[in-house]
């Protein structure tokens, strides 16, 4: 089974953005504000609007994606907590219909309710209600809620630990990702994502988080930002920082996926970070959109990159495309297990 761990909902229907264009209309004009929650969407509409999604997933040969609101469109530095609360609610809301009408294709991962300068312990409501009763099997953590300006505190912040006291009590991970940029200096995908990813890692090494949180996972995306490029740096720097090793320090709660859009940054994502910290991921269809001139195929066709890289073993492969996905996001594995998917490393083909 090859399991997509990076996928966002972005072919939302119309109606779904009228909604927000209503919301945030309302925020200058009472009057403006939608008047209904319920947006009137069939489920033939809904399982109209994938069906980019289901054709490259047919067409790349991927079997399942965890499925996450569109990341651009959390934009938790727009208007007060109230609007956050209500728009992730419909977000999470909406993801999961699509995962309840196709589950065989979307398994569901939520964004949270965050707003800047509110304590991210006001997320834990809405945190335990897409796990327990809508089934999702992790959550996308935005490191700056002030959309480019980051006002909050540091990943390492005692500040964010009542949310990974609830994190470890689920038993889910969090995706480290940041939303739209308001900082006309970063681009939102070219620039704001790569360095909410850098910048984590960097947070991460300066503290001592996983001593106070063992069981807490991190998944930082887009291949870990520029960390893998320049690993050696971050592991002079944890050095001279007085930390153990990155393998030690970091490494047992930090994974990284494979939204890398050209051959040679899966090879060196490859040759630096284990195996065993790399979860298949896409992002389609998401952040770089057509046909790559030098190749012919889709940017985030990302399987043909793994597929790619030479003498990757069997069992590298099975981890990166399945195993890892399993073991990090273990709701994942439990949901799979009772459809009678089991790991490969069992000895049964799933």
């Amino acid at each position: 089974m090859i399991i997509d761990i990076h996928g966002h909902y972005t072919t939302e229907p119309a109606a779904f953005h009228a909604f927000r264009d209503r919301q945030l209309a309302g925020l200058a004009d009472a009057s403006r504000r939608p008047s209904s929650l319920d947006l009137g969407l069939t489920d033939e509409a809904i399982v109209e609007s994938v069906q980019p999604q289901l054709k490259f997933q047919k067409e790349r040969g991927t079997d399942l994606t965890l499925f996450s609101p569109r990341a651009a469109g959390m934009a938790h530095h727009v208007g007060t907590e109230a609007i956050s609360q209500q728009w992730t609610s419909m977000c999470n809301d909406l993801v999961h219909r699509v995962c309840t009408l196709l589950p065989d294709s979307f398994v569901g991962v939520g964004q949270l309710p965050q707003s800047p300068g509110v304590s991210p312990s006001r997320c834990i409501p809405e945190l335990k209600r897409i796990v327990n009763e809508l089934g999702f099997v992790g959550v996308n953590l935005n490191p700056d809620p002030a959309g480019g300006m980051w006002t909050d505190p540091p990943l390492i912040d005692e500040y964010w630990y009542p949310l990974y006291e609830a994190l470890c009590e689920l038993d889910v991970p969090a995706m480290i990702h940041v939303s739209s940029s308001c900082n006309p200096n970063f681009h939102g995908t070219g620039a704001h994502y790569i360095n909410g990813d850098t910048t984590a890692f960097m947070q991460l090494v300066q503290g001592n988080l996983f001593k106070h949180f063992p069981t807490l996972r991190f998944v930082i995306p887009h291949g870990g930002g520029a960390v893998p490029y320049h690993w050696g740096r971050y592991r002079g720097l944890a050095l001279n920082l007085g930390k153990p090793p990155l393998p030690e320090h970091l490494l047992n709660n930090v994974f990284f996926d494979t939204c890398v859009y050209h051959l040679p940054g899966i090879e060196l994502l490859s040759k630096v970070i284990p195996v065993d910290n790399i979860l298949f991921g896409s992002e389609m269809v998401g952040a770089v959109r057509g046909i790559d001139p030098e190749t012919g195929h889709h940017f985030d066709d990302t399987r043909r990159y793994v597929d790619g890289l030479s003498g990757l073993s069997e069992e590298s492969r099975y981890k990166i495309f399945e195993g890892n996905a399993r073991r990090v996001y273990p709701m994942l594995d439990k949901l799979l297990s009772q459809r009678g998917h089991r790991p490969a490393s069992l000895g049964v083909q799933s």
